[in-house]
């Protein structure tokens, strides 16, 4: 049986280090070589511990100084595309860390602190305006696009009837440049010329269907307007409807009495009112058959006279009603928001045609008439209001500048504006026909003082009803 060797004693470890192979006188070690061996450890169980493998360059790193200074650039100028540049020095942070054992040095990590850089001076920057600013500022206000189909319908029957003159000339004219419509528009237009009907005073061209249709409807409900009667009209009168003030166009006078969109019928039954206008009218090609359709006459004496004294259940006017715009083309030139001033003290014409036809008198006041519509006044524009004047004088009638509401707007155009009309019809003033045609004048003077005092009290008495403006006063001028 073997004999059990005793454990061996540890090894001698080669010398390793530079001092110990030059002490040793020792020859240089080949590459394959160049490892450095640790001598093995025994534990205190008796174990032996491998020996750890440490490279070269490991090995030099330890013996080498914990931290050394690395070098540098000297600052100094530096030349960047052909100009100097002064370079800056930086200041260097070590940051070593160490293991927890032996203290020995592991890693060192280098930062860089960077000089603080200047600060950056604020230049006064200049900037253009911003497109679209004027668009918000705008004081056009435009209509959206979700409108009900009753509205729109609404403004298209107003702005066929504010325009229903123009559009019917254009249709003229524009028949005209077609040869082939030459023999049935040139006796046409002679007719329209020579014609009678307008002052006949048969009413012959009057069609209730016409002036009964919905669309009529469409036209008053736009403001809205509404007809009012302060006392009971007897059928078997003659009547003069004395219709104020005049307005630009004066809107609540045809809904009220060219159609029947207000029920007139209904208010004064067994009687036949006409709206009355301007002969001229009557001489504009297809407008004036349209016209006449709508149950409108002319203004002149002899078309009045006509209408009130033919006609009706006794053959002599009985029943039969004119409307008389009173002011006329004068007071629209006053025609203003937030006022009322009546062109009256002056006319007497109506007066006297009450006297010799025997028919009453019968005030109408339409609450909002002026308010819908602005124009250029003579205040502002003296010289505006001085050619309106000689064209009313030359020709008869006058043009006011005016403005408004547009179709696709609120604020620019000639569509009238939105705002409540209320047609009142007043009480009758009872006249007395003239024997033999003549007329007194004190008579007259009479007659038009009670007219303008019943034409007062429906201004005093129905004023708070329609929310007049308190600052508005009923004005009689001229």
């Amino acid at each position: 049986m073997a004999q059990a060797m005793p454990p061996s004693l540890p090894l001698q470890p080669e010398p390793s280090q530079p001092i110990e192979e030059e002490k040793e006188q020792l020859p240089l070690k080949p590459y394959a070589d160049a490892l450095e061996t640790k001598p093995d450890k025994i534990d205190v169980a008796g174990q032996i511990q491998p020996t750890q493998f440490i490279g070269k360059g490991e090995a030099e790193r330890q013996r080498s100084p914990p931290f050394s200074q690395p070098r540098h650039r000297k600052s100094g100028s530096l030349r960047v595309n052909g100009a100097a540049k002064q370079s800056r020095p930086q200041n260097l942070v070590a940051e070593d860390s160490k293991d927890t054992d032996g203290g020995q040095l592991k890693s060192s990590k280098l930062t860089f602190d960077k000089e603080p850089k200047p600060e950056r001076t604020q230049t006064e920057l200049v900037s253009g305006r911003r497109a679209g600013a004027r668009w918000e500022r705008s004081r056009i206000r435009f209509a959206p696009l979700s409108i009900p189909l009753q509205r729109r319908l609404q403004t298209f029957m107003v702005l066929a009837h504010t325009l229903s003159i123009a559009l019917f000339l254009t249709t003229y004219f524009f028949l005209c440049s077609i040869p082939l419509f030459w023999p049935l528009l040139f006796p046409y237009t002679i007719y329209v010329l020579l014609s009678s009907a307008p002052s006949s005073g048969t009413l012959s061209h009057r069609s209730p269907l016409l002036r009964s249709l919905p669309i009529w409807s469409l036209f008053a409900s736009y403001f809205p307007a509404r007809l009012h009667r302060s006392a009971r009209l007897e059928p078997t009168r003659k009547y003069i409807f004395g219709y104020h003030p005049h307005g630009i166009i004066s809107h609540g006078a045809f809904a009220a009495f060219a159609t029947e969109a207000l029920g007139f019928s209904q208010l004064f039954p067994g009687i036949t009112n006409s709206l009355t206008t301007l002969d001229t009218n009557f001489r504009i090609p297809f407008y004036r058959d349209y016209a006449l359709a709508m149950g409108l006459a002319s203004v002149s004496r002899e078309s009045c006279e006509n209408i009130l004294s033919r006609g009706g259940p006794n053959g002599e006017g009985m029943g039969r009603a004119i409307t008389i715009v009173v002011g006329g083309a004068r007071e629209s030139l006053d025609a203003l928001p937030h006022t009322l001033n009546l062109v009256l003290k002056r006319r007497r014409g109506f007066v006297k045609l009450a006297v010799r036809a025997g028919a009453d008198l019968v005030p109408v006041l339409a609450f909002g008439e002026n308010d819908l519509y602005d124009q250029v006044t003579g205040d502002t524009h003296p010289f505006v209001h001085r050619m309106q004047m000689l064209v009313k004088k030359c020709m008869g009638f006058t043009v006011p500048l005016f403005h408004a509401r547009g179709v696709f707007n609120y604020d620019v155009g000639l569509m009238p504006y939105r705002k409540p009309l209320n047609v009142v019809v007043g009480r009758p003033v009872k006249v007395v026909q003239a024997k033999d045609g003549k007329v007194d004048d004190g008579y007259v003077d009479l007659i038009h003082a009670e007219y303008v005092r019943e034409l007062e009290r429906i201004w005093e008495e129905w004023r708070d009803r329609f929310d007049v403006d308190p600052r508005v006063e009923l004005r009689i001028a001229e």
